[in-house]
């Protein structure tokens, strides 16, 4: 058993699933009024799918903008895949969940990032480091961005971001 809750992934669970059923939602009828995505995710991540010639440009990883045209969206507990245009290629895309670096609906200054940071193997006996190698660190943001297309690299704040990090909680 743990010595502790793991608050860290517990919410990085949440969030995950915050993301799976906004994007449930939008499948049957598209987005609603302004809203739309900014999703930068880790290229490198086992499980994420994309053409080569995509890997090579965004050898670490890539956002892209879900926004006026999208097809064949697919929602699964574990990730979506989605069809988006790339200068007027469509591409298959599947993004786990678990490779998601950011979200962002600039629309109604909503975001998420999710990152990790290392922990030291000493405040965890062997059962939590087998588990939990890396110590996830969620942090829930308010962005204000500017427009951009699928293949920059990411939004660019227009001011400076105000977040709200769980590490002001932990002991």
């Amino acid at each position: 058993m743990a010595k502790s809750i793991d608050y860290g992934n517990l919410m990085h669970d949440a969030m995950r699933g915050l993301i799976r059923k906004v994007l449930d939602g939008i499948k049957p009828n598209g987005l609603p009024g302004d809203h739309h995505f900014f999703i930068t995710f880790d290229t490198m991540h086992p499980d994420v799918e994309l053409a080569d010639w995509l890997s090579d440009r965004y050898p670490e990883e890539m956002t892209v903008v879900i926004q006026h045209w999208f097809d064949n969206l697919d929602v699964t507990d574990d990730g979506f895949s989605i069809t988006l245009n790339f200068g007027d290629n469509p591409e298959p895309l599947y993004i786990p969940y678990d490779s998601i670096r950011t979200f962002v609906d600039p629309s109604v200054e909503f975001g998420l990032r999710f990152e990790t940071q290392e922990v030291d193997a000493d405040e965890m006996d062997d059962d939590d480091e087998a588990l939990h190698p890396t110590a996830p660190q969620a942090d829930v943001s308010t962005l204000k961005t500017t427009s951009a297309d699928a293949t920059d690299k990411g939004p660019k704040p227009s001011k400076a971001a105000e977040i709200v990090s769980l590490d002001k909680f932990r002991k």
